[in-house]
């Protein structure tokens, strides 16, 4: 099997398949409302629509550069207030996570294994550095979900 198929697999068990640590972004946001995914639990901390929001971002934005765009970040951190905090709202955002998820596996699916070691301009990272950081980035706010969504419960 050739990395990018690994690669694949590892973003597919992560999102709704069987990753080792047992959960998925899909199965556990698909347990949320819309009222709890917008509720900010504690003062000056991100709620979960926030986050999933920003890991969202994240996704296109390290997508983008590994097929080779050059884009700054923006200060914000691809973290915005939520406007809309309504149920058809929340299912776009689901929608749109859902989204990312196929033009990963369509991207990784076409990656040829020596692009793996292209670089991106910005920050010298490889195109697999950058490619693991958002699987590792996704585990990361995935953790973040789960405790603040043991509260909605």
């Amino acid at each position: 099997m050739k990395e990018p198929q690994r690669i694949l697999e590892l973003f597919e068990d992560l999102y709704n398949g069987e990753p080792w640590l047992d959960i998925t972004l899909f199965g556990t946001l698909q347990n949320i409302t819309a009222e709890a995914a917008a509720e900010k639990k504690y003062p000056n901390r991100n709620s979960i629509w926030e986050i999933t929001n920003h890991l969202i971002l994240w996704r296109l934005s390290v997508l983008d550069r590994v097929k080779g765009h050059v884009i700054e970040s923006p200060e914000t951190n691809y973290f915005y207030p939520i406007e809309d905090t309504s149920p058809k709202a929340w299912a776009k955002t689901i929608d749109n996570l859902e989204y990312s998820e196929k033009e990963w596996m369509e991207f990784l699916n076409g990656l040829p294994p020596k692009k793996l070691d292209d670089v991106y301009i910005n920050n010298g990272l490889t195109n697999y550095e950058h490619i693991h950081g958002i699987i590792q980035h996704d585990a990361y706010h995935l953790g973040q979900i789960v405790l603040l969504s043991k509260h909605s419960y």
